[in-house]
C-alpha cells in the first residue's frame, strides 16, 4: 500500500498552478483575493512612482523660474491663478492672497501676512492630501495579506486532516499534497505583503519629502513677502 501511495504522489502536479487546481473553494478564493491585492498594490506603487517623478520633475522647472530674478507679478500672471503644478499652486495661493490684501489706495489690509502664510498652508495640505492619496491601501495590504494567506492555510491543513481521516491513511505521500497546497496561501500572502510593505515605506518617505519642500518654500516665499510688507 505504501508503494501505490508513493506511486500516486509521485504523479501529482506539484507546480503552482497544480497546487491552485486541488485547492478547496475557500482557499481558491483566498489565493485568488492575494493575487489580486498584490496586483492592486504593484498598479498604486507604479502610478505613485510616475506621479512622484513628475511632480519632482514640475518642482525643478518651478524653482528655476521663482529663482530666476523674474518679478513675482509677471510670474504670476504667467502661471495664472490656477497653476496646474503643484509647487506653481503654493506660489499662486500666496500671491493671489498677497493682490487681494492690497487697498484701493495701494496700502495693505492688517493681517496680510497672516492670510497669506495660512493660504499656502492650504494649498500644501491639499497637495499632501492627493499626494497621500493610495498609500494607505498599500499599507492595509502589507499588514493584513499574511493574515489572509495564513487563515487560507489553516483553512486548507483542516482540510486535509479531514481527508485524511477519512482514507485513514497518515502515509507521508498522503498527508504532503494537502499541506503543500494550505502552504501556497501562506506564500502568496508574503508575496502580497512585502512589497507592498516595502513600497509604502519608501513612497511615504518621498511624500514627505515633496511636502517637505513645498513647506520650505512657503517659509521663503512668506520671508520675501515680509520684507515687502515692511518695506
Amino acid at each position: 500500500m505504501e508503494t501505490e501511495a508513493l506511486a500516486a504522489a509521485s504523479e501529482l502536479d506539484f507546480s503552482m498552478l497544480g497546487l491552485f487546481a486541488r485547492a478547496s473553494l475557500l482557499v481558491k478564493l483566498v489565493m485568488l483575493m492575494l493575487i489580486a491585492a498584490s496586483v492592486w498594490s504593484w498598479a498604486i506603487a507604479i502610478r505613485k512612482m510616475l506621479t512622484f517623478r513628475n511632480v519632482r520633475s514640475e518642482a525643478s522647472s518651478f524653482d528655476a523660474a521663482f529663482w530666476s530674478g523674474e518679478p513675482l507679478d509677471d510670474l504670476y500672471r504667467k502661471l495664472g491663478p490656477e497653476p496646474s503644478g503643484r509647487a506653481a499652486s503654493v506660489f499662486a495661493a500666496g500671491m493671489a492672497e498677497w493682490q487681494r490684501s492690497h487697498r484701493n489706495d495701494g496700502r495693505m489690509i492688517p493681517g496680510a501676512q497672516a492670510r497669506i502664510e495660512r493660504s499656502m498652508d492650504v494649498t500644501i495640505a491639499r497637495e499632501a492630501d492627493d499626494l497621500e492619496r493610495g498609500l494607505p491601501i498599500l499599507a492595509t495590504i502589507g499588514s493584513v495579506a499574511p493574515f489572509i494567506g495564513l487563515f487560507g492555510t489553516v483553512w486548507g491543513i483542516m482540510t486535509a486532516f479531514i481527508d485524511i481521516a477519512e482514507q485513514q491513511n497518515t502515509n507521508l505521500a498522503v498527508v504532503a499534497p494537502g499541506i503543500a497546497e494550505a502552504l501556497l496561501a501562506t506564500g502568496l500572502g508574503l508575496l502580497a505583503a512585502i512589497p507592498a510593505v516595502i513600497f509604502y515605506n519608501k513612497l511615504s518617505a518621498d511624500q514627505g519629502r515633496i511636502v517637505g519642500d513645498y513647506e520650505a518654500f512657503a517659509d521663503e516665499f512668506s520671508t520675501i513677502l515680509s520684507r515687502q510688507l515692511d518695506s
